[in-house]
């Protein structure tokens, strides 16, 4: 796939608005079916397989099929049954859409206590992207179990939501930066771009920072009372900014044993309640008003809604590079239920999942919400 050929299809956003309205995609590619063993079947869903996306002339060649390779663009993604559904789509839009799709390494993580199918998972993935460079590891559950408390929602609390802080200890020491993403997500422009952001002043995360939001009520009214904690913000004028699309300088994170410090937080929060989500508030104590801004174009988050009711929401306004549906909603249970919200019909042609209920929808082309 040539990357002119790409460009010839990419939409600005109000394409994506007129999607919204009900316009119908073009025919896309052929996209063959496969089932894997039958032994399996019961345990993990049918995807169809997506093309084979290679790389335009202009792609740097790789020199191996090393994942230390310096040409590779990383990418961390947890993989679990709950989110497969996801993860498959989300990978299926970073290939569609980048310039150099032979370039990008995925790095898949995969709770220990789901052990028994991590064959399963890396032979569904290997089928569904038969071009795609990818490794999956494993995430001892352990190292965090003890340290999670009790969160607005239970989904927030599984242990797999915490690999991020480990990804420098995952990872193989050769990986010095690493994009992460969440399973809830869409990227529609070129992965490149993204990777091609510098950190400055010795950063070690970059993220699209939302400096309007109300970042005191990310803490508790305790926190904020105490003197000593509330203290950690001093010389900083931190913003809130979402975890699940990130930046990551992982030499950095290891020189400055951050994954410590975070821990510490995590280990006060056990002692005293100091904040009510999951995995977000340690990182933005840590993070908090030392990082990168990256364009907001790169996280159109909060399409699931709240944490609660998980309501239908509208995009922001200006470009878009990445939609995210983080918040309760997920497109595809909307999607299933006959109840979607205007934007999950955005991610329908991505899913590669086999269903009657999508069967039609993976006769279509994605489009590209980006606009140059």
């Amino acid at each position: 796939m040539s990357k002119k050929s790409r460009n010839h299809n990419v939409l600005s956003v109000v394409g994506v608005l007129v999607l919204v309205l009900g316009f119908l995609f073009k025919p896309s590619d052929t996209i063959r079916s496969f089932k894997i063993k039958s032994d399996l079947k019961n345990q993990l869903p049918r995807f169809a397989e997506a093309p084979e996306y290679r790389n335009g002339a202009e792609c740097p060649a790789t020199t191996s099929s090393s994942v230390c390779d310096r040409f590779r663009v990383h990418i961390a993604m947890t993989l679990d049954v709950e989110y497969l559904r996801g993860s498959m789509a989300a990978v299926s839009s970073v290939l569609t859409h980048a310039s150099c799709p032979e370039n990008v390494f995925l790095h898949f993580i995969v709770a220990e206590s789901d052990s028994e199918k991590l064959s399963p998972l890396t032979q569904l993935v290997r089928s569904t992207f038969p071009s795609l460079h990818f490794k999956v590891y494993l995430f001892k559950d352990d190292l965090v179990k003890n340290l999670i408390s009790s969160s607005i929602r239970s989904a927030l609390e599984n242990p797999l939501n915490y690999a991020r802080n480990y990804l420098a200890d995952i990872l193989d020491v050769c990986i010095d930066r690493v994009i992460y993403l969440d399973s809830d997500l869409l990227v529609v422009d070129d992965i490149q771009k993204l990777w091609n952001i510098e950190l400055t002043k010795s950063r070690i995360i970059g993220a699209p920072e939302y400096c309007h939001a109300n970042f005191t009520k990310y803490f508790t009214d305790g926190f904020w009372a105490d003197p000593v904690l509330s203290r950690v913000f001093s010389g900083r004028n931190p913003c809130y900014f979402n975890t699940g699309v990130m930046v990551m300088e992982l030499k950095r994170f290891r020189q400055g044993n951050y994954r410590r410090r975070i821990e510490g937080w995590m280990e006060l929060q056990k002692q005293k309640r100091i904040y009510e989500l999951g995995s977000l508030p340690p990182f933005l104590l840590v993070f908090g008003g030392d990082v990168e801004a990256i364009d907001h174009r790169w996280n159109q988050h909060g399409l699931g809604g709240d944490n609660v009711k998980g309501s239908c929401r509208s995009l922001h306004p200006g470009p878009v590079s990445l939609l995210h549906w983080s918040g309760k909603g997920k497109p595809w249970t909307r999607l299933d239920s006959g109840n979607p919200c205007p934007l999950d019909h955005l991610w329908a042609p991505y899913d590669l999942h086999l269903s009657t209920h999508n069967h039609q929808l993976l006769q279509n082309k994605p489009i590209s919400t980006s606009s140059s």
